[in-house]
């Protein structure tokens, strides 16, 4: 008699080991399938700040409202960023538990005829051919063999290049991954179901700010009006509505530059309205950081301007200023023959604007940005007479502008003789005639750059020495007159 069947035979044994491997694989695989793809939009934003800093480079922070599914969820992000720095995106919970970030893509592979058709080469679609003269359609099934400048078809009977005339393909689903617009879509992990309030924040390119300034000069010339204007241009492919902005003022370091996109010329206001309400202003690290005391909507493709700062009856100090360059002496030192014309060298005299970033209104931290000068005429209306550009300035730093040459003020530089006292030593003289065509003496400001080490032997006015290479002399000239300034200086080099 055969002895009965037992449960705890070997092959029993392997025969239950496989049948839960299979089970414990195939729940495996379950746990591990790509989830339904959930969609959030702007819609779903409940906060949005933006902080911009100078070199087109932004710091976008949201708060979304996610609806999860307790396990593993695929979350598609819309709306944000085309020029977002992926690897810099952060998405972590506000409410609830804590979400387990596993993966993120950004999707920038966008649908267009050109995409649509890429993604099909090697499948099948429907080409719909219209006849004119019936209007009654015939459609063939082809396959796309290849898409360069034209796509090739192949057909039950022939192969073709390009579509027929009054021809045009039917697709049957959008490829997977093919976005309308830049996504950022994430696999997260969520302890339990429901609402989630989620903080998610990139960096991203695209969006940029600039300083411009807007002043205005008094009829004597003495105190200015200055107003203060920030102009962003948003090009980033998304908008941001209501959102907290901030602006940070600084040369902040930066291990590779982003694309060096196009950026919009800014709009430039000249009218002085009433005062607006400055951005507030404090430290951060060893920079500057401006708010906006109220929200605002940053649309994409859109060029805008806010209010930085009011400041009026700024004093302000005019110079006229005869700036000679280095290579007038290089050139005369190394020839003993070199004569200028008799008339001597016809030279502009440049004018500066300068006023003090301190007291009253002003004394806060200047961006760098434009200062563009106006005045009004003997109707009022006012006129640019200059520009120039600033850097960062801080509180009590001098601000000093350069704002063309005078029309009435000019100067004569003459090179008068020169001497040989020994192979590297030299004695020159030289003579600047200052004329003024005004009806008012003005002080002129003449600054020589002397090679080598030197001394004045002779000078009709008194000089000084601001640094190793300067010779500066400040010099009166009469209303409708003219003063000369004569000078022998001894060089070696």
């Amino acid at each position: 008699m055969s002895a009965p069947s037992s449960d705890s035979s070997p092959a029993r044994h392997h025969a239950s080991a496989l049948a839960w491997a299979a089970a414990a694989l195939t729940a495996s695989v379950a746990a591990t399938a790509a989830p339904a793809e959930t969609t959030s939009t702007a819609e779903q934003r409940r906060a949005v700040s933006v902080t911009i800093y100078n070199e087109s480079l932004a710091l976008v922070r949201e708060e979304r409202e996610l609806e999860l599914q307790q396990g593993l969820n695929r979350v598609a992000l819309r709306e944000v960023s085309a020029q977002i720095r992926p690897e810099t995106a952060s998405l972590r919970s506000l409410s609830g538990g804590a979400l387990s970030l596993l993966e993120q893509n950004f999707d920038f592979d966008l649908l267009s005829p050109q995409a649509l058709l890429d993604k099909h080469v090697g499948q099948s679609v429907t080409i719909l051919t219209r006849n004119p003269q019936t209007g009654a359609e015939t459609r063939e099934t082809a396959t796309v063999l290849a898409n360069n400048q034209e796509p090739v078809l192949q057909y039950a009977d022939r192969v073709e290049a390009g579509l027929p005339e009054h021809a045009r393909i039917v697709y049957g689903a959008l490829p997977r991954n093919l976005r309308d617009r830049p996504t950022l879509v994430v696999d997260v992990h969520a302890p339990q179901a429901g609402k989630r309030l989620a903080d998610l924040s990139y960096l991203t390119g695209g969006l940029s700010w600039k300083a411009d300034y807007v002043a205005t000069l008094a009829p004597d010339e003495k105190t200015l009006d200055l107003a203060g204007w920030v102009t962003l241009t948003n090009q980033s492919g998304a908008s941001y509505d209501n959102a907290r902005l901030q602006l940070v003022a600084g040369d902040v370091n930066r291990v590779a530059e982003m694309d060096n996109r196009q950026r919009f010329r800014a709009m430039e206001s000249v009218a002085m309205a009433a005062a607006p309400a400055p951005m507030a202003q404090e430290e951060l690290f060893e920079y500057h950081l401006y708010t906006l005391g109220r929200p605002t909507d940053l649309r994409n493709n859109q060029t805008k301007q806010v209010a930085l700062l009011h400041a009026s009856k700024v004093p302000v100090d005019k110079e006229y200023r005869l700036q000679g360059a280095q290579h007038w002496y290089q050139s005369l030192l190394h020839n003993d023959n070199l004569s200028l014309p008799e008339k001597g060298d016809e030279r502009k005299v440049s004018v500066f604007l300068q006023f003090k970033n301190s007291g009253g209104e002003l004394g806060v931290p200047l961006p760098k940005g434009v200062v563009r000068v106006y005045k009004d005429d003997s109707s009022q209306r006012s006129l640019f007479v200059g520009e120039d550009r600033i850097d960062h300035t801080a509180r009590n730093d001098d601000v000093r502008l350069r704002l063309g040459n005078a029309f009435d003020v000019n100067g004569n530089w003459k090179h008068t003789n020169t001497r040989r006292i020994s192979k590297n030593e030299y004695e020159a003289s030289f003579t600047i005639d200052l004329r003024n065509a005004k009806d008012q003496p003005v002080s002129v400001n003449v600054v020589e750059p002397v090679p080598g080490s030197w001394s004045i032997l002779k000078e009709s006015h008194p000089s000084t020495k601001p640094t190793a290479n300067l010779a500066q002399w400040e010099i009166r000239v009469p209303a409708n007159g003219s003063t000369q300034l004569d000078y022998t200086v001894r060089v070696k080099l």
